[in-house]
């Protein structure tokens, strides 16, 4: 699978981990920054990794910040991209199977490396279950061409 990743300052050494990991177990990796502790902003980094999936550059994405929070609200600004914040395990899977996330979320200040590797492998592992959830999804792609009110 090809993963686009990115981060700002405050998520660069749980983005580092992740991104090992994803190389160790045969992914291909875009690493989209930020490579470093200096200060950056975090929207930056999130619209490139939304836009790396929304394009079809990656299959899925990897966002990291410090709570998670604000890379997930630049990631889903980008139009076909659906971040997840993803603090525990159950998140990835439920938000793979009921809402076909594309790009996982992540707060160094608040998931431990450990957790977030399992759950890291779990998103990529699970399936969207369609079904019921599918018009959901429509609806998502709907509110980002304008026609959902």
């Amino acid at each position: 699978m090809l993963i686009a990743i990115g981060s700002d300052h405050a998520g660069f050494h749980l983005k580092s981990t992740l991104m090992q990991w994803l190389i160790d177990n045969d992914h291909d990796v875009i690493d989209l920054g930020t490579n470093s502790e200096a200060s950056v902003d975090y929207p930056h980094y999130g619209a490139a990794v939304g836009h790396a999936v929304a394009d079809g550059d990656a299959d899925f994405g990897v966002a990291v910040c410090g709570s998670g929070q604000g890379i997930a609200m630049a990631v889903n600004k980008v139009p076909g991209a659906r971040g997840a914040v993803i603090r525990a395990v159950d998140d990835a899977e439920m938000t793979r199977r009921h809402n076909d996330a594309n790009v996982a979320c992540f707060g160094e200040r608040f998931t431990d490396p450990d957790t977030a590797l399992e759950a890291l492998d779990v998103f990529l592992t699970t399936d969207f279950e369609g079904g019921r959830h599918e018009r959901r999804v429509e609806q998502l792609a709907e509110l980002d061409a304008g026609e959902l009110v």
